[in-house]
């Protein structure tokens, strides 16, 4: 069954310009970094370059929608930056992107080349459905401090991502739990990007079918159905 996902009212009123798009991916093979995974992700530096023509990455207009709207919630956003924010500075860092597996790998080099936030979630960690929310206050969010694992829980107001066992990602797009991270062991996996005005739908579309065709390459064999945009 496919996985279900929903944006409440008050997420939709706080960003009526927020879409997303969705990728769910069952047969894949995950494992170490390789020499494929780390030239995509060098590829994406050198097209983040091109694309900011000097600017920094906040800069970019789609970064600049994202601050708006982090601020709207009450996040900082010079100091919680969205994960396409925060990638692009790495790439831009003279430490260059991470290198974490090949399926991180494969959609973080399309969140750097298309700076658009991009997150994967193992769908055989997913408990229920998955929903984008104004939190409460109270919802668990399990995470790992100083090597221990423990619970903290969003701010009231802030736009979580969560499922039927508390969040999975806070500040909207901001910090993912390791409970439902791509480990490399993953078969299964959903992978979900995030537009704002002014990115357009096409933009949007455009970035969907080139993590498909990258997944495809990293995966042969494994079935991959993208989803119509929606919001």
């Amino acid at each position: 069954m496919a996985l279900t996902l929903t944006v409440s009212d008050e997420v939709s009123a706080l960003a009526p310009g927020f879409t997303h798009l969705a990728i769910e991916a069952h047969g894949l093979v995950n494992g170490p970094s390789d020499d494929h995974s780390s030239a995509l992700l060098d590829e994406a530096a050198r097209r983040l370059i091109e694309r900011l023509g000097g600017q920094a990455p906040h800069e970019d207009p789609h970064m600049a929608a994202w601050r708006e709207v982090y601020t709207a919630f009450g996040a900082k956003p010079s100091r919680t930056r969205n994960s396409a924010e925060a990638l692009a500075k790495r790439a831009l860092a003279d430490g260059g992107l991470p290198r974490i597996n090949r399926l991180v790998d494969v959609y973080n080099a399309i969140s750097v080349a298309h700076l658009i936030p991009v997150g994967g979630e193992d769908l055989d960690r997913i408990s229920g459905s998955m929903r984008l929310v104004r939190a409460v206050g109270d919802e668990p969010f399990t995470t790992v401090a100083a090597g221990a694992e423990t619970v903290e829980h969003p701010e009231p107001g802030e736009v979580v991502w969560c499922d039927d066992q508390g969040v999975t990602c806070r500040r909207w797009n901001w910090r993912q739990g390791p409970r439902t991270r791509l480990t490399e062991d993953t078969v299964d996996a959903v992978f979900l990007l995030e537009s704002l005005d002014p990115m357009t739908t096409a933009e949007l579309a455009a970035a969907g079918a080139e993590l498909a065709e990258s997944l495809a390459k990293v995966s042969p064999g494994a079935r991959i159905t993208v989803r119509e945009p929606g919001r």
